[in-house]
């Protein structure tokens, strides 16, 4: 292992990690590893391009030295980027599977139990089927979870980077929510939302906003498509931050006009629900007894809502196409895993269909910590309501930012006033 001081985290986090993987190794008998997945590449070694649809790897034997395939224009990012000292490159014209079923042979592995991600995006099927016909002496096993186990529990180090992902969040959610006003388009929010995300340290986030507004927030996963914000709308916003791949995701709800009784009571029950968790959640609560809190209480309403999706999922390192890291935990119901220190969630008690016609959202990203949970952000949960008339509020284009990426003061009262 190079020992380096410009990476995302210090030597002694990555060697911890290794020794960890390897330790999950031996329990399950495999004497390599074949890591494929782009998180777990990042996670183990900080690797990472936006080039991952080409075959990369990470052999990691039980025993010796890690070694790294790519093709050979990411090459750079091994050496630039981590602290592995040996690489396999291959050429675009070349034979990435066949490199690698090479590398194992004579690292000494071809006729070893070697653990493989089965599950991987970019390792598709067809890809898979060759290794297992090339790889005539050894055993193949899928070792899918095996990187992901260490990743569940964020390190102390890891949190400080999460923090810096949250600054991010928040600048561009305050953007957004100060942008979301009658007369601006989606377009124009994202616009705003980007530019004070990426102006406060963020990087390209895995997913970029979601902004919907009006009958199109009913849309899942809907984003900016144009549409022209009007008088007495609502804008659902959805923000994921990034620092060094590392996501922290936050929901808020704009309204441009009165807040009628019905979106208030949607915001409370919102509010409420990640009140009641936040107070309870903490280690030895288990994933089914969080999302039954937060089920219980979004379900319990009189504005025609529900609770549509898992009530929240882990949150860390991401590449697109998402920002989750759900498929390694989900806050579901009936799913009995223990909450343990370190885990960090982004919890969601949106609420679809408010009214029959209106989703709006109001979400935290949380760690778990020794004796409970806290929060990441400080921005304020309730909806922001923008009254003035559309003639009068501030052109969004006109919004001036500050050094930490947020409109200002006077700007964002301006905004949300109507004062030119």
């Amino acid at each position: 292992m190079r020992a380096r001081d410009d990476m995302t985290f210090p030597p002694e986090e990555y060697q911890r990690r290794l020794h960890d993987l390897r330790e999950r190794m031996a329990a399950r008998r495999l004497d390599a590893v074949v890591i494929t997945d782009p998180e777990n590449l990042m996670y183990l070694t900080d690797y990472q391009t936006t080039g991952y649809s080409f075959f990369q790897a990470l052999v990691v034997p039980l025993d010796g030295d890690p070694l790294m395939i790519t093709r050979a224009m990411e090459e750079s990012n091994v050496v630039e980027r981590t602290w592995v000292e040996h690489t396999r490159p291959y050429p675009d014209t070349g034979d990435a599977i066949q490199e690698l079923v090479l590398a194992l042979n004579q690292s000494g592995l071809g006729n070893k139990r070697v653990g493989y991600e089965r599950n991987s995006y970019f390792f598709p099927a067809y890809q898979q089927d060759r290794i297992h016909t090339s790889f005539q002496h050894g055993v193949l096993l899928d070792c899918f979870g095996i990187v992901e186990a260490g990743r569940l529990r964020k390190s102390d180090v890891e949190i400080d980077v999460m923090r810096r992902a949250a600054r991010a969040t928040e600048a561009g959610m305050s953007a957004g929510l100060a942008a979301a006003v009658p007369g601006a388009t989606e377009n124009d929010v994202a616009a705003a939302i980007s530019s004070a995300m990426f102006r406060a340290g963020g990087e390209f986030p895995s997913v970029m906003p979601y902004v919907a507004s009006g009958p199109r927030s009913m849309i899942g996963h809907a984003t900016w498509e144009g549409r022209v914000i009007q008088p007495n709308d609502h804008v659902l916003l959805e923000i994921g931050g990034c620092y060094r791949r590392y996501h922290t995701a936050m929901m808020r709800t704009a309204v441009t006009g009165e807040l009628s009784e019905s979106m208030y009571r949607a915001q409370e029950r919102m509010k409420a629900a990640l009140a009641e968790l936040k107070s309870l959640m903490g280690p030895g609560m288990t994933v089914s007894d969080a999302d039954s809190i937060v089920r219980r209480i979004i379900s319990d309403n009189d504005v025609g809502a529900r609770l549509v999706t898992r009530s929240g999922y882990s949150i860390g390192i991401a590449f697109p196409p998402s920002w989750d890291e759900g498929y390694i935990l989900s806050l579901n119901p009936g799913d009995f895993s223990v909450l343990e220190p370190g885990m960090t969630f982004h919890v969601i008690p949106w609420m679809w269909g408010v009214d029959g016609d209106k989703t709006v959202g109001i979400s935290d990203t949380i760690r778990v910590t020794d004796d409970g949970c806290e929060s990441f952000f400080s921005l304020d949960e309730d909806f922001v309501v923008h009254t003035a008339d559309a003639a009068t509020l501030t052109p969004v284009a006109d919004l001036q930012l500050d050094a930490a990426g947020e409109p200002t003061a006077a700007q964002a009262a301006a905004a949300a006033t109507g004062e030119p």
